[in-house]
């Protein structure tokens, strides 16, 4: 697992699933830049106090600026390592 630092987030992006009977298909389609929130860094220091970051907890999903971040693959879960800034909103149901 990765620890966040700073202000970064760790993202677990979704995978597009369609299930068949009892047969579940995922496909490397584009899901219009979905992920959940993994983990959250303890924010940005700024004049030597520290901002954290606010409006995300884990466990949000989340929509996210395309080409933004580092990819890392952790076992089956593809993992992205991204700026908060970077993050342009919280899906809600």
């Amino acid at each position: 697992m990765i620890k966040p630092l700073n202000d970064y987030v760790v993202l677990e992006k979704v995978k597009a699933e369609k299930k068949v009977g009892s047969i579940i298909l995922t496909t490397e389609k584009k899901t219009g830049n979905l992920a959940n929130v993994v983990a959250i860094g303890p924010g940005k220091k700024e004049d030597g106090k520290l901002s954290p970051i606010e409006g995300l907890k884990v466990g949000d999903k989340v929509i996210y600026r395309e080409y933004a971040g580092t990819d890392y693959e952790d076992g089956d879960k593809n993992l992205l390592l991204i700026k908060s800034e970077d993050i342009l909103g919280v899906v809600t149901d």
